[in-house]
């Protein structure tokens, strides 16, 4: 049988083992763990030391490091002292809609006169408008609040001034050539790059302005712990870099999360699961679970329903708007699996065509755009391809209104950068913007043929043919005897991972795939062995989507990521596959052993004929022995701790049963 792999490249850090040395004496960690230490820039135990207990490290004043930040609280200080009417503008993204609530909470704390708006996806596009102001001036608001958007809306800003509004923005978008005439700004792009607050979201500035206005007025009691909270969902679903200030806070609010009193929190995790109240948050809860039930919202729905669950202290509404937030998060699931298949479809018919658009090999940059796919989930397709192909791409629809125009979204790979190839195409597009790994753009229709070609051309020239795989950057090759409950305490140790502080990949070479099936509608579950000094050790492994590669060979070299798994009562480390590559080395398992599966757990066992003996050993090290036609067994660790049991006793009968039948004897 011919088998089929991810077509792949493996980014295998180098190995430091001076610096690895080093930093195992500092922290007492695994060599393994100090590696993946080093390959995150963690190279001294001065760093080490930040790393490993972030709250170490001793920040410089916000007040200090964001220049307009006394003068943001002055202007908000007078309006609530005056009782002039705030507005905030926000975005319909989750960084964009969990920063609106978190200052639409922290300002009604503080007694202020607070309303807010959010531009519609479909009618404005992304960011305060001149709509916006007129609505806003014409119910006398005194002062705009911007909340993750305004740093490119020159117009709309200088518009507020001349009607009379005071404007503070607090964004953290890249800075345009000419800044807006608002009264203050708050952008971590202002503050060095060496700065610890460099990498805040939307989210984490408001958080900073919420938290100092507090402190300001004396009213911080009660506030610290909702607001954390509220940053942390936002910071994790925005994937913003788990650097400088974010890690130390997220590691903070990450804790506070199963104890949240907020109820939208309280009523989203308990809809989406995550709701064990001993078990500590992980970034994936909220990336996976949380993050994109916000997100469905702010994509297909209506973003006032997350700021009414965000913001309100009643359960019973709070319970509604997560009911209504699950339903969107599924329709929005199934537009994307429409489109993704879709998508893939029309590349796999047409991508081997000479000039085709779909020829992503021949033009080094994929340009889908087809009709009646919705704008809010094109981004996410759009990832999803280049998670398949590893190559750019750049996914639009035409305008609800008129088929003369198009609207899109682009993901890129390390090698290319989003924002300077639409820039390329700065003649070709009309409103565009983003930054080096994403971004959205609109065209006029007639224009698309043009854009195709000036992306290719742009593609050619930062681009070669073996950039144009899925990338798997692995940190280290580990045996799987090493991957055990204490090995995974540190992994855990060392959480918040995510963009800028990546989990660590590891790699198994010549490992063998024993058991596998499918699960679900496109999964692989797996049980792998590697035979390491005579035993055979074996892990249960899962491999996401990965249907279609599915009879994997018989032996791998397996990349991938741990996991703990927790059922019955029982927790395992097991291994979430994310690259695997064929081993023309196939070195057989010890002879005369086999390993088998009862009632989901792996069993060792082997027959050894001169003393007419089967052996079987438990996941725990514990040896069963019974010899041929005998009801009494021995099980223990060793001969001298071993008792003798009936072997005719359920469950040592079937366990024997389930090895004969595996040794085929």
């Amino acid at each position: 049988m011919k088998h089929q792999l991810p077509d792949q490249r493996w980014q295998i850090a180098p190995s430091q083992p001076e610096k690895v040395d080093r930093l195992v004496q500092a922290t007492g960690f695994s060599r393994l763990i100090a590696q993946v230490m080093v390959n995150r820039g963690i190279d001294c135990p001065e760093l080490a030391q930040v790393y490993v207990e972030p709250e170490s490290e001793v920040l410089p004043e916000p007040l200090e490091a964001f220049p307009d930040l006394a003068k943001s609280v002055e202007l908000i200080q007078d309006a609530i002292a005056e009782k002039e009417k705030i507005a905030i503008c926000g975005d319909y993204d989750a960084d964009g809609m969990t920063s609106t609530a978190l200052l639409i909470r922290a300002l009604r704390h503080l007694g202020a006169n607070v309303d807010y708006a959010i531009p519609s996806r479909m009618k404005d596009g992304y960011g305060i408008n001149k709509r916006i102001v007129k609505t806003f001036a014409r119910e006398n608001v005194g002062l705009i609040l911007t909340v993750d958007n305004g740093i490119s809306a020159y117009e709309p800003i200088a518009l507020a001034i001349e009607l009379g509004l005071s404007v503070i923005i607090t964004d953290h978008h890249d800075l345009p050539e000419k800044l807006p005439p608002a009264d203050a700004i708050l952008n971590p792009k202002l503050i060095p790059e060496s700065s610890p607050y460099r990498g805040l979201a939307g989210v984490g500035v408001a958080y900073i302005l919420a938290i100092t206005l507090a402190q300001n007025l004396d009213s911080i009691e009660g506030m610290t712990n909702p607001l954390l909270e509220l940053f942390t969902l936002g910071t994790i679903a925005d994937l913003a870099p788990l650097t400088g200030v974010n890690r130390r806070w997220l590691k903070r609010g990450l804790q506070r999360l199963p104890k949240s009193e907020i109820p939208g929190i309280k009523a989203l995790m308990q809809m989406s699961g995550v709701n064990d109240k001993q078990k500590n948050v992980k970034p994936d809860d909220i990336g996976f679970r949380l993050g994109p039930r916000i997100n469905a919202i702010g994509r297909i729905g209506d973003p006032q329903v997350v700021i009414e669950l965000l913001s309100t202290e009643e359960e019973g509404l709070a319970l509604e708007r997560a009911m209504q937030c699950e339903q969107v998060n599924r329709e929005r699931q199934d537009l994307c699996k429409q489109i993704t298949f879709d998508a893939i479809t029309a590349i796999e018919q047409n991508q081997e065509i000479e000039g085709s658009p779909y020829n992503w090999q021949q033009r080094r940059v994929l340009v889908l755009v087809q009709p009646n796919w919705h704008h809010g989930v094109i981004g996410i397709v759009a990832s999803r391809l280049v998670e398949r192909y590893g190559v750019p791409v750049f996914i639009g629809t035409y305008e609800e209104e008129s088929a003369e125009k198009i609207r899109g979204s682009a993901r890129g790979i390390p090698e290319f950068n989003i924002f300077d190839s639409l820039n390329f195409c700065d003649d070709v597009l009309g409103k565009y913007g983003g930054h080096k790994a994403a971004g959205g753009f609109s065209l006029p229709s007639d224009n698309l043929e043009a854009f195709q070609k000036r992306l290719s051309e742009f593609a050619h020239q930062c681009l070669k043919p073996e950039h144009l795989k899925p990338l798997i950057k692995v940190d280290a090759q580990a045996d799987l005897d090493l991957l055990h409950q204490d090995f995974y305490k540190q992994i855990d140790s060392l959480h918040p991972w995510g963009i800028g502080n990546s989990e660590p990949v590891f790699w198994t070479e010549n490992a063998r795939v024993l058991e596998q099936k499918i699960i679900g509608e496109s999964h692989l579950k797996l049980t792998v062995g590697q035979e390491i000094e005579g035993k055979v050790i074996t892990m249960k492994a899962i491999a996401w989507r990965w249907r279609d590669y599915f009879p994997l060979p018989n032996c791998l070299d397996i990349a991938y990521k741990l996991r703990e798994n927790h059922w019955n009562g029982n927790t395992n480390i097991e291994l979430e596959i994310v690259g695997a590559k064929a081993n023309s080395i196939a070195v057989p398992l010890v002879q005369n052993k086999a390993i088998f599966d009862y009632n989901g757990r792996s069993y060792l066992c082997n027959f050894l004929e001169n003393a007419n003996e089967l052996r079987i050993r438990n996941p725990q090290g514990k040896v069963l022995s019974i010899q041929r036609g005998k009801r009494n067994g021995l099980l223990g660790t060793s001969r001298e701790d071993a008792q003798e049991i009936d072997v005719t006793r359920s469950p040592y009968y079937q366990i024997i049963k389930a090895a004969v039948a595996a040794l085929k004897i």
